[in-house]
């Protein structure tokens, strides 16, 4: 195969060819460590590129397989990181001055299964600066920039991850979601990216910006992608104390196709709160008809006050992270970004009774939540507008912007935040998908079905080497 066509082979396209020993892990890996050395310089979505450690674990995988066959479908696939997950041996910054020089002594739990897994690793994603301030041009790297067309932002704090996918930099890789990192790059790049239910993917090893609110999660060009790979990261793990101890769906097994009789709540009031541009509505009313012809039933919810959701998330999320870094910002403030030293003073702020009160409100909301989701199968909204230029941000824009994002953090949903659609720019459209607790499968499902009849999956950016 051409290299050009290696490069935007899905997850799911490889790893059947692998097994069918009709491609080379090492030729893959090739051919994804050259398309990064020629146009990376373009969208700096790579922090860290480990191309000897990518050819050890393909030259390891190629010789696996040809003497037992493939492990599972991760077997001999290239993917990468983002810079918060620890890697042994391997340095993990957090785009932060603070840990230029941190090298961890092990790997994350999610790395330590795709290891297994039979993964190769590329290297790391660049983020925001601890997964919270940015983007920023005062940290460790300069920001990551959007696949389409690079004067626009990637979102953030997944940045780098969401970029390295839609660019055909790698088929797969891990961010992280405290209020929308996972689903805002999926959006901003046109790509796939699942928030699971919190619990079911461990954080341990995944530097922290918020415990009651991270997440860490997969992002990769199809739904089917991101499916197999929560098939590999998914499950208990009793070194997160957040960890939840339940079965683990077969991800793929659920991808049927079918959406036949299901129930789409669609929150109408929130739109209100949150106006739409006509073009962004009427893609996702254009979406919602194809679900409809599809068998789908499309129904109105009433969900809390969307401003609820972000008023509890933004008040214990900031004191949350003052207590991860308030010891840096008294003893090393120099070696943080403008943007996240703003945050973190902001958050040193909030009173015992500010926090409890929130912590209280949230789990309101949380049951709220959760009564709406008994009364239908998934919820759809936009994720968001096309991405705007990348532009520095007034770092209190955190205080003030509300997302759709947001609630499914604060109630702890899955949500996948997936393409369906190209604005006039060329910039993609994305539709947020979320479902009951733990029931990530049909999140998933609903999703893939989409995909199968819609041609959203065929465009890629057009990247030209300098």
């Amino acid at each position: 195969m051409a290299a050009t066509d290696l490069h935007f082979l899905t997850l799911a396209e490889a790893s059947r060819l692998i097994a069918d020993r009709k491609l080379s892990p090492v030729e893959l890996t090739e051919a994804y460590l050259d398309r990064i050395a020629a146009l990376d310089s373009q969208l700096d979505s790579f922090v860290t590129l480990t191309p000897e450690r990518a050819r050890a674990d393909a030259r390891t995988a190629e010789a696996e397989i040809a003497s037992h066959g493939p492990r599972g479908p991760m077997h001999g696939i290239p993917y990468c990181l983002k810079d918060i997950f620890d890697t042994a041996g391997i340095r993990t910054t957090a785009m932060s001055k603070l840990l230029a020089d941190n090298v961890p002594a092990r790997d994350s739990a999610c790395g330590e299964k795709l290891t297994t897994a039979g993964g190769v690793l590329l290297g790391k994603n660049a983020t925001w600066e601890f997964a919270h301030g940015g983007p920023s041009w005062d940290v460790l790297f300069p920001p990551a920039r959007n696949a389409w067309n690079r004067d626009h932002s990637p979102a953030g704090s997944s940045s780098g991850s969401g970029a390295a996918v839609a660019a055909g930099f790698s088929p797969a890789t891990l961010g992280s979601d405290t209020g929308g990192s996972i689903r805002g790059p999926a959006a901003a790049n046109g790509i796939a990216g699942l928030k699971p239910t919190y619990g079911l993917v461990s954080r341990r090893g995944v530097i922290p910006n918020c415990f009651s609110h991270d997440h860490a999660g997969p992002l990769a060009w199809t739904v089917e992608d991101v499916a197999i790979l929560m098939s590999i990261i998914a499950g208990h793990d009793p070194e997160d104390p957040a960890s939840a101890n339940v079965p683990v769906a077969d991800f793929r097994a659920a991808l049927t196709g079918d959406v036949k009789g299901l129930v789409i709540g669609v929150p109408w009031g929130w739109f209100e709160e949150l106006p739409l541009s006509p073009a962004t509505m009427a893609a996702f009313e254009a979406t919602l008809d194809v679900y409809k012809h599809l068998g789908a039933e499309v129904r109105p919810v009433t969900l809390p006050p969307l401003h609820d959701f972000d008023h509890a998330k933004k008040v214990i999320a900031v004191a949350e992270l003052f207590t991860i870094h308030a010891q840096d910002l008294r003893t090393r403030p120099a070696l943080f970004g403008d943007s996240l030293r703003y945050r973190i003073i902001a958050g040193g702020l909030v009173r015992a009774e500010e926090y409890i009160l929130a912590m209280r409100q949230r789990t309101d909301l949380a049951r709220a939540m959760q009564a709406v989701m008994a009364t239908v199968d998934v919820l759809m909204m936009p994720t968001q507008e096309p991405a705007g230029k990348l532009e520095p941000v007034a770092p209190e824009t955190l205080f003030t912007k509300t997302s759709f994002t947001t609630p499914f953090n604060v109630g702890g949903n899955p949500a996948l935040a997936m393409c369906n659609g190209y604005a006039e720019n060329g910039l993609p459209f994305s539709l947020q998908i979320t479902g009951k607790l733990f029931d990530d499968a049909t999140v998933l499902r609903v999703g893939d079905a989409y995909e199968r009849v819609t041609p959203w999956r065929q465009p890629r950016p057009e990247l030209v080497a300098a």
